[in-house]
């Protein structure tokens, strides 16, 4: 069983890396900035708490696992908040959609 965590965890971790590497091509597709930051969150979001996931197989379910699941959850609140933090500063500075003709 031990075996088929650990092989289960590495392929979680490859496709939370896998994700984040897609993401960061889309990140440089988008022209926009508010589209970048969408992109941005959502692929930092989703890749680490796949990375993380993948992480806490491979070490079994104990007490790494369980600061790990803190700081997941930590990083759930707290990511989304900082998102909209930076966008909203951006917003209210000026920047705005350039529209294209």
């Amino acid at each position: 069983m031990g075996q088929v965590l650990e092989w289960l965890g590495n392929i979680i971790i490859i496709i939370g890396l896998v994700f984040m590497l897609l993401g960061v091509i889309g990140i440089f597709r988008f022209k926009d900035y508010y589209a970048r930051v969408l992109v941005s969150a959502k692929v930092d979001t989703v890749g680490f708490i796949t990375v993380l996931i993948g992480l806490m197989l491979k070490q079994g379910f104990n007490f790494f696992s369980a600061k790990v699941l803190i700081a997941v959850a930590f990083f759930v609140i707290t990511n989304p908040i900082g998102t909209h933090a930076v966008t909203r500063s951006a917003f209210l500075s000026g920047y705005r959609i350039k529209k294209e003709r």
